[in-house]
């Protein structure tokens, strides 16, 4: 003889013993329902378990919620509850009685009674759902604050532990997306991050990485890109196309650029920065005319920023920085005028830095400036000006090391090679500093910039 069945422990499995379901055939029915209702969901044996014995500690997503309220027309939050001794009101037993006591008209208006409830009640979990957020206002300042305060001193410190910090502060952004936060604090998440991918990005090329760089900085245009921000979006093309300069591609440089034209910031000097970077790629392709074009495009956009860089720091580009890469241009296209152009826009630079307080003096920047009059002083064979400047490097970018100084370091050193200066003592001992100090084999000089006649 069988004994006594167990008392049913939920609603739910109380309801599935009434229809004679076993588990697997329950799943199988889930399955079947969440279909009809236009989300296509899968149960386990093992977790259908769960929710018959009431081991589940709460309701499931809402989503399955309404697959479970359209199968046994009840809402969640009695069929997660205790088993019901009588009928449920409006239930398939209730909706019998009221048909034969009251007709079919009476059965329906029960039934729409049910409907209209169990609406209501769905709307209401959706609401308690969707006000969920892992993220708090003063969560977002800190973030803010920190990402601000990364970003104005890392022109002034060195750039390894700076990149270690801002990987952290990346990675618990990073895990906050992966959950839930109201749309405007989605976006400002998304904002910071990419802010920091940009930051990381840049930290990756002053460290020598820059397939590294190019990785960073797709992610952080992507962040941009979900943060709807065109000030960033043109800050982050422009660090792109900064790279593919550096890595000998100033074709790719160029395209970048233009690309990022595109986007008009919503303040900050980043459409600056893009024409003075196609600038010196142009210049480097020997295209005068589009050089000086987007030279007159830098300018024009100087005069047409609306407001400050947010968050300032490293994502502005100061007057000082457009000075230098003007003269870089000039470097670049070779010509004796050039030349005189170029020297003079470098200590225009090198003076607009040395204004800054020590503090926030942009170390790596005034260094490649310096590295600039270098060049324009060796162009006319003047090397006691060029190894003041050089000197004057090797001290300061000591504090703070990057790839790109030594990049322009070794191409002086390259320059000194040339047969005029072989019988100088001052330039055989110049080089043998830089060698020794870059600790690296030279790379090609840049061509009629540090020497004319200097080719690729």
């Amino acid at each position: 003889m069988r004994g006594v069945p167990p008392v049913p422990r939920t609603r739910v499995e109380q309801l599935v013993r009434q229809r004679r379901l076993t588990t697997q055939e329950f799943c199988v029915e889930f399955h079947t329902a969440s279909q009809r209702v236009g989300r296509p969901l899968a149960v386990s044996e093992r977790h259908a378990s769960r929710w018959l014995s009431g081991r589940l500690g709460g309701l499931p997503h809402p989503a399955t919620c309404r697959v479970l309220e359209h199968m046994f027309g009840e809402p969640a939050e009695t069929l997660f509850g205790p088993p019901q001794p009588d009928p449920v009101p409006g239930g398939p037993e209730a909706i019998t009685s009221l048909a034969a006591e009251g007709g079919v008209e009476t059965a329906t208006t029960a039934s729409w009674e049910r409907e209209i409830a169990m609406a209501a009640v769905e709307s209401a979990r959706f609401g308690q759902f969707a006000e969920q957020t892992n993220v708090g206002p003063h969560t977002l300042d800190q973030f803010r604050a920190d990402a601000a305060r990364i970003v104005a001193t890392y022109p002034t410190r060195p750039v390894y532990p700076v990149f270690v910090e801002l990987r952290e502060l990346r990675n618990r952004i990073f895990e906050l997306l992966e959950g839930r936060q109201h749309p405007q604090q989605t976006r400002e998440l998304y904002l910071v991050a990419g802010v920091l991918c940009g930051v990381l990005s840049n930290a990756s090329f002053d460290l020598g990485w820059l397939a590294a760089a190019e990785t960073q900085a797709r992610t952080a245009f992507l962040c941009a890109e979900l943060a709807g921000s065109n000030a960033l979006r043109a800050w982050i093309r422009g660090t792109q196309s900064l790279v593919a300069y550096w890595d000998d591609r100033p074709r790719m440089a160029v395209d970048l650029a233009v690309d990022g034209w595109r986007y008009q910031p919503e303040a900050g000097t980043a459409r600056v920065r893009l024409a003075a970077i196609e600038a010196r790629a142009q210049a480097r392709l020997r295209d005068r005319r589009a050089t000086e074009d987007a030279l007159r495009r830098a300018e024009q956009a100087r005069n047409e920023v609306l407001g400050e860089d947010d968050p300032g720091g490293m994502l502005a580009f100061p007057v000082a920085k457009q000075t230098f890469y003007a003269a870089t241009t000039r470097l670049w296209l070779g010509e004796q005028s050039d030349l005189v152009l170029a020297e003079r826009q470098a200590g225009e630079a090198v003076e607009l830095y040395q204004e800054d307080p020590p503090e926030r003096r942009r170390l790596g920047e005034l260094c490649l400036a310096r590295l600039d009059l270098a060049a324009a002083r060796l162009g006319r064979q003047d090397l006691d000006g060029a190894a003041e400047q050089v000197q004057e490097v090797m001290v300061m970018s000591g504090r703070r090391r990057t790839d790109s100084v030594h990049r322009r370091l070794r191409q002086v050193a390259n320059a000194l090679r040339r047969p005029h200066y072989q019988t100088s003592a001052l330039a055989l001992d110049l080089r043998d500093q830089i060698l020794s100090f870059c600790g690296a084999p030279t790379v090609p000089a840049l061509p009629g910039a540090v020497l004319p006649g200097t080719g690729p």
